[in-house]
């Protein structure tokens, strides 16, 4: 392959560009602040949303979207979820039949409540059928960027994109498996981060890991039934992209989402809390974009529920949780 771009400057898309760099021979990175990226090109560090970390030589930092994507191979999409529309829609002038299209985006849009995958499909659908795999799994940026060891899925209806991207994305660091449930993959991979701001708040309020292991299995349980009630499997949840990214994310003190729980949890008031976050948690907004997608599919979600009406009804942690557990005894 010989050039990749990644369009999305945060820590997740420039922590892919580092470490998918050694595979291409040019690593374009759309980054949205101007003067970000000219020193980006600079000094070869992301100083905003990456710090410490040494770009390589072959990526270049692009502020210009469609100079960003021109010549893509493969276009690795890692904007929030709530920007996707616009910026595919942006970006089309660049985008060509033969371009394999990844999103690496965790979220749904808030009205349509469509996965990413499906904005994709609807925006660039009128022009030509883009074949489009979705990547997940258990990852902080920082350590990705470090180097460390991890194993994701590269999701398609796709087999022979998702095979093509497992190739040219597996490396010494970084392992790929492919999958065919990109419903299941999408779904796990936004309501995850619902769940870590609840696992977030049961950490501020000091409670331990009973509390913990009891979140992290029912969250699970609730994600699969909207999986399953979208069209996903139930084992792609059991996986990578399910329970990996589900317990990372929950224990992990590099997740945004959890820390929005975790202040949460200690009384700040949500407004104070994303004030003072210069990067996106994803999951407040997945939370009201899954109530109104549990509501359609009938499916009923008590964790994501109590998130709900502590994110937008004011409803104090402590009080959620009391409800939660003072719900309706019913089997497993």
């Amino acid at each position: 392959m010989q050039q990749l771009s990644v369009i999305g400057g945060g820590s997740w898309g420039t922590a892919l560009a580092v470490v998918l760099a050694p595979r291409f021979h040019q690593v374009r990175l759309w980054v949205y602040e101007q003067d970000l990226a000219a020193r980006i090109d600079d000094t070869r560090i992301n100083d905003v949303y990456l710090p410490g970390v040494t770009l390589p030589a072959n990526i270049t930092a692009h502020p210009d979207l469609l100079t960003a994507a021109a010549g893509a191979q493969i276009l690795l999409g890692v904007m929030p979820s709530h920007h996707a529309r616009r910026v595919y829609t942006q970006v089309l002038p660049a985008l060509t039949p033969e371009t394999l299209f990844v999103s690496a985006t965790k979220g749904l849009e808030n009205g349509s409540l469509k996965r990413v995958s499906e904005v994709m499909t609807e925006v660039i659908g009128p022009s030509f059928a883009p074949r489009i795999g979705v990547l997940s799994g258990p990852t902080f940026a920082k350590e990705i960027a470090r180097g460390e060891p991890a194993a994701i899925v590269i999701s398609s209806h796709d087999s022979e994109l998702a095979r093509t991207v497992q190739a040219a994305f597996a490396g010494p660091t970084l392992r790929l498996y492919t999958n065919s449930d990109p419903i299941g993959v999408e779904i796990g991979a936004s309501l995850k981060n619902v769940i870590a701001i609840a696992a977030g708040v049961c950490a501020g309020l000091g409670l331990g890991a009973n509390t913990m292991a009891a979140l992290i299995t029912r969250g699970l349980a609730e994600i699969t039934r909207l999986a399953i009630a979208a069209g996903g499997q139930a084992r792609t949840l059991s996986g990578l992209a399910g329970l990996g990214d589900l317990v990372l994310t929950c224990n992990g003190e590099l997740s945004r989402n959890r820390t929005v729980g975790f202040e949460l949890g200690r009384g700040r008031a949500l407004e104070e809390i994303l004030g003072g976050m210069r990067m996106v948690a994803e999951g407040v907004q997945t939370t009201y974009a899954a109530m109104d997608l549990a509501a359609r599919l009938e499916v009923e979600l008590p964790i994501t529920r109590q998130m709900y009406a502590v994110l937008r009804e004011g409803k104090s942690p402590r009080e959620g949780l009391r409800d939660l557990m003072e719900r309706s005894l019913k089997e497993e």
